[in-house]
């Protein structure tokens, strides 16, 4: 039965990478997944720490809202799945147990849009890569039948992230960049590095501080890290030592 629902959902993957007209990647399990879940949308992340990641696909403008939640308040369910190493399921965001495991979160992705958040690891045994979260607009809990298509969701996400990065080791580099990710997504990902980067020389600081000032900018002020990072790369925008901005373009 777990061979015949691994080729099922294989073939899922495939017709997505059919639709899309491209070859398979890691991306393409976004889609198959909603429609065979039951839910409203997903997204993926490869990442090898819990503080930062790519944000690899996402099916519709609440799930980038809700990945993007999670790395500027630095708590949420994928966040927790990666660090566990096991699936965080909350199906209802507005319960006692959601709220008490991540205060900052569930207010800002209940308004959002979000009703229900699980997150699954995408790991083979200590090897980590990423997280394949899911949401949906109101509260309800997965099946037991659907909880078993996403674990093996997730575990076909990893090995097609793992291909993704022996093909780039191998110096084979996808257009779209690795694993499938969209041009866009690749270029948000990569203000927030090269933002990240200038704080540590402006703040004289190391990688992980300089993010968490990020993350805590974006956060205070209510903006998206993604933008707060396109101002700081533009030298709109430059970080004091106390986080607050020192005035606008370069001093």
């Amino acid at each position: 039965m777990t061979r015949d629902r691994a080729g099922r959902i294989w073939g899922l993957v495939a017709i997505q990478a059919s639709l899309r007209g491209g070859s398979v990647s890691a991306a393409d399990v976004c889609a198959a997944a909603v429609s065979a879940l039951e839910v409203t949308g997903s997204w993926l992340i490869a990442t090898a720490r819990a503080e930062a990641g790519h944000l690899m696909r996402v099916t519709d403008e609440v799930g980038e809202h809700l990945a993007e939640l999670e790395l500027t308040l630095g708590e949420g369910p994928s966040r927790d799945a990666f660090v566990s190493g096991g699936p965080a399921l909350a199906s209802d965001l507005g319960a006692g147990q959601a709220v008490s495991r991540w205060p900052a979160f569930t207010v800002a992705a209940m308004q959002a849009g979000a009703g229900a958040i699980f997150a699954f690891p995408l790991r083979i045994g200590a090897i980590r890569v990423g997280v394949l979260g899911l949401y949906r607009a109101r509260p309800g809990p997965l099946t037991a039948f659907q909880l078993g298509d996403a674990l093996v969701f997730a575990d076909t996400a990893t090995l097609l992230l793992l291909e993704a990065q022996n093909d780039a080791a191998g110096g084979r580099d996808p257009a779209a960049g690795p694993g499938g990710q969209p041009a866009g997504l690749a270029l948000h990902r990569a203000e927030i590095d090269q933002a990240t980067g200038m704080l540590t020389e402006q703040l004289r600081t190391g990688i992980a501080e300089a993010l968490l000032r990020l993350r805590a900018y974006a956060y205070a002020h209510d903006r998206r890290l993604a933008d707060v990072a396109v101002d700081i790369v533009a030298r709109r925008l430059r970080l004091s030592a106390d986080g607050d901005p020192a005035g606008d373009g370069e001093t």
